[in-house]
């Protein structure tokens, strides 16, 4: 990534870049997403190659919510149950460190929120099972914090089971606290209400063990797709952030940062769908 020139705006890629990847098949679940158009749902609620709504906060949110409402008839008949409770689905996005999941996420659940009521969505971030700092000095992982190993996958892979299944209480969410730079219990909520729920996290399509089990809970994983050097700036400064200097969030980023997005980046062919931002601010975000 050094050779990319960091961009003037860190949130707008170079449109004039090509694709890394290359061309892709036009049928190809994992595809890029064109800035200006949404990629059809691998579910088939579009015929590949037909005009789509724009990739905007808008549409994605109103696809997110697709994922409950394709249930609204088997909920309509339970209705007359007893203590009948509407199915709750999970939506995923991964990517690569620094391609702004958490903002996207954060952003759709308040944009299902606006619209469908407040207690209609909730965020569940990865983030929140990072192993502890004593954990990860116990497992000689303090200088690979983020990567794949330094997560309890097996934790979060039974949270999402308990989210998808039960629905009748509330159940609180751990986070990840860039001050304290260490994870933190209960910080988000999960009501009884929410009827779509966004996870979001570097490691969701990864195809090994616990990261398999997570993934089965998932009705679909999207695919962030961020420039490399748009990536590579918002890293550093992140660091820049916690504590370091210049050449300490530098060395980070490319001794720890780099390798967990490269094998991040096998996964994407795993998701349902890719999105391609042209820019981030379309996910701007209150609350």
């Amino acid at each position: 990534m050094a050779d990319l020139p960091v961009p003037e705006n860190p949130a707008r890629p170079d449109p004039a870049r090509p694709d890394p990847a290359g061309p892709q098949d036009p049928v190809s679940p994992g595809r890029p997403v064109s800035p200006g158009r949404a990629e059809a749902p691998r579910r088939g609620a579009a015929r590949p190659g037909r005009s789509a709504p724009p990739l905007d906060l808008a549409a994605l949110a109103a696809e997110a919510w697709s994922l409950v409402a394709g249930d609204a008839a088997r909920s309509a008949a339970c209705d007359g149950a007893a203590g009948a409770v509407p199915p709750r689905r999970l939506l995923g996005i991964a990517g690569a460190p620094g391609a702004g999941k958490s903002t996207l996420a954060r952003a759709l659940v308040a944009a299902v929120r606006e619209r469908h009521g407040a207690g209609s969505a909730a965020y569940l971030p990865l983030d929140g099972f990072h192993l502890s700092n004593a954990q990860l000095r116990r497992l000689g992982l303090t200088d690979r914090k983020g990567s794949e190993p330094s997560f309890d996958v097996w934790g979060y892979a039974a949270l999402l089971d308990r989210v998808r299944r039960e629905a009748r209480r509330e159940i609180y969410v751990p986070d990840y606290d860039r001050t304290l730079h260490e994870p933190v219990a209960a910080r988000h909520l999960v009501p009884p209400s929410a009827r779509l729920v966004i996870t979001e996290g570097n490691y969701l399509a990864c195809d090994a063990p616990g990261w398999r089990a997570a993934r089965a809970s998932l009705a679909e994983v999207w695919y962030l797709e961020t420039a490399d050097a748009v990536r590579e700036h918002r890293l550093v400064e992140r660091q820049l952030a916690g504590g370091r200097d210049v050449e300490q969030a530098r060395a980070w980023v490319a001794g720890n940062d780099q390798p967990n997005g490269e094998q991040i980046k096998e996964s994407r062919r795993r998701c349902d769908r890719v999105l391609v931002p042209l820019d981030m601010d379309m996910f701007s975000w209150q609350g």
